[in-house]
């Protein structure tokens, strides 16, 4: 055989790989690459397809070699790198994931895929500007890609550009009327008016089955609507499906999470946090934090109102800057195991790469707000690697705060949230935590409660100012009237004034929400 015969062969079997891959025919197009490397075991195309097709499977270790041959084949293979550099992260590899990204970042590459890959891996980085550059350059490469319209609608969100996030979704809607992500994030950013999306949502489901990935987008979003709606029965077993859908979906590990909570409690110390060297000498950040859904973004746009306060976001700088420096390389965002490699981190060093990769978050004022609910568990480590920074921590009804995350889709984080029962448990561990930390390290963070705040606006936000060692400004008064990013799911609240329609909320649900409201009152995190 020829070589030109030859080559053409191994382009077929490339092209019918592709081809099969496309189509979810996962053991043809590994047959393919089996076919492909057996004639020609160094070619580039045929070892990146190994990787993609890995991938699909889920199987991560086999993508990891694939992408790993290829950038030893190709050095400057930038898909490979930028496909390695995301495998990294979402492992918790971040020092890889610099390493790799660094390759990846290094070429001038036009392939938007490799543009939409990069946009990705800043993201789980906490990067979302310099995300936001990559998504737009894949747009513009591809403007009718819909899931690269995805991306970069989900990052406009994130900058509170809602009008941008609306257009971009109702577009990917039309190029792709079955797209889920697309009509949850629709469905939040607007308030219903009427049933007509509702409609279109429920004709969507019963035309076929989907996964139940897509199904708990379509759920919350109907959930949502029919609560804007007023139909109050109706959203919730919305609502209901929704979370089963996701929970199926999930690997949560409540075992592994009390583990985590019992070695918080247990090793972090006020011993532990007078020992060793001082951390970084800085009173620029300021910590909002505590569980989701319970007032965090309200407080932040109280404290951001004010002309010396920058907000920078949910920053996950501060974990990783942990991972950085021990190199604890487990998948699980925080887990008893990432709390034992923390114990001995260099604090100054820790403090001050924190600074260094959040820089270009922090804005121009003196101060910034870190506004990452999760960092309630770095509480401890906060206070011994950047002792004057001020942390406050917004506290909820309990059954009002886990009736919203239940109601919440979120992406990877609060994998508790979608069972009733494991929210209430995971509540009360989070309970119990935070009257440790407040005994252990009295006045070393400030409590502020959601429903006081939304009640008496003036009052607590003086308080909360003094605390800041902020002097007082009128406008702080007013933050709804800010144009700044918003990264949650209040985004669309947070433009509106104080308001305490949310306070009691969970009442109108109160026979569903029976197996939660139990767990509550038996750990004593609920009166009725």
């Amino acid at each position: 055989m020829s070589a030109v015969s030859n080559r053409e062969q191994l382009q077929a079997l490339l092209k019918r790989g592709y081809e099969s891959l496309s189509a979810g025919r996962i053991a043809d197009a590994g047959e393919c690459c089996r076919r492909v490397l057996a004639a020609e075991p160094k070619l580039v195309q045929g070892h990146f397809l190994v990787g993609l097709v890995a991938l699909e499977a889920k199987d991560r270790k086999t993508a990891l070699q694939a992408f790993g041959s290829v950038t030893a084949l190709e050095p400057n293979h930038a898909a490979a790198w930028a496909q390695l550099a995301k495998l990294f992260m979402t492992e918790g590899q971040v020092n890889r994931a610099d390493a790799a990204l660094t390759e990846a970042t290094r070429a001038t590459t036009t392939d938007p895929l490799v543009q939409d890959l990069l946009g990705s891996v800043y993201s789980l980085m906490g990067e979302y500007g310099l995300a936001q550059d990559w998504f737009e350059k894949a747009v513009a490469a591809r403007p009718e890609h819909t899931p690269y319209l995805l991306n970069l609608a989900n990052n406009m969100i994130y900058h509170g550009d809602t009008e941008a996030a609306v257009e971009y979704h109702q577009r990917i809607i039309e190029l792709q009327p079955d797209s889920p992500q697309a009509h949850w994030s629709l469905a939040g950013a607007r308030k219903a008016r009427d049933h007509a999306h509702v409609e279109t949502m429920r004709g969507i489901l019963d035309e076929r089955a989907h996964h139940p990935r897509a199904e708990a987008f379509y759920y919350y979003a109907i959930g949502k609507e029919l609560e804007d709606l007023e139909e109050w029965e109706a959203a919730f077993e919305a609502f209901a499906r929704g979370a089963s859908a996701r929970r199926s979906t999930v690997e949560y590990d409540e075992a592994a999470e009390a583990e985590m909570f019992d070695f918080l409690e247990n090793h972090y110390t006020p011993e532990w946090l007078d020992a060793g060297d001082a951390g970084t000498d800085t009173n620029a950040p300021i910590f909002v934090l505590g569980q989701p859904r319970t007032g965090t973004t309200l407080v932040e746009r109280i404290i951001c109102a004010h002309t010396d306060v920058h907000s920078a976001g949910e920053l996950q700088q501060f974990g990783l800057g942990v991972r950085r420096l021990t190199n604890h390389q487990d998948p699980r965002r925080f887990s008893a195991a990432f709390f034992d490699a923390a114990l001995g981190v260099d604090v100054r060093k820790l403090g001050n790469l924190y600074m260094e990769s959040s820089r270009r978050m922090q804005g121009d004022s003196p101060r910034f707000v870190d506004k990452l609910p999760q960092n309630y568990l770095l509480i401890p480590l906060i206070l011994k690697a950047l002792p004057n920074a001020k942390i406050v921590h917004l506290t909820r009804d309990a059954a009002d705060a886990c009736f919203s995350s239940y109601k919440q889709l979120f992406a990877d984080a609060y994998l508790h949230s979608y069972d009733l029962q494991e929210m209430a448990r995971h509540h009360c561990r989070y309970r119990h935590l935070m009257r440790v930390l407040r005994e252990r390290f009295p006045g070393r963070f400030f409590d502020i409660s959601y429903e006081q705040t939304v009640r008496d606006l003036d009052g607590n936000a003086r308080a909360l100012l003094d605390y800041l060692e902020l002097p007082w400004q009128d406008a702080c008064l007013e933050f709804h009237k800010q144009k700044q990013a918003v990264s949650t799911a209040s985004a669309v609240q947070v433009r509106e004034p104080a308001h305490t329609r949310s306070v009691g909320r969970w009442r109108r649900y109160e026979a569903q929400l029976e197996p939660m409201l139990v767990i509550l009152e038996q750990n004593e995190c609920l009166q009725r």
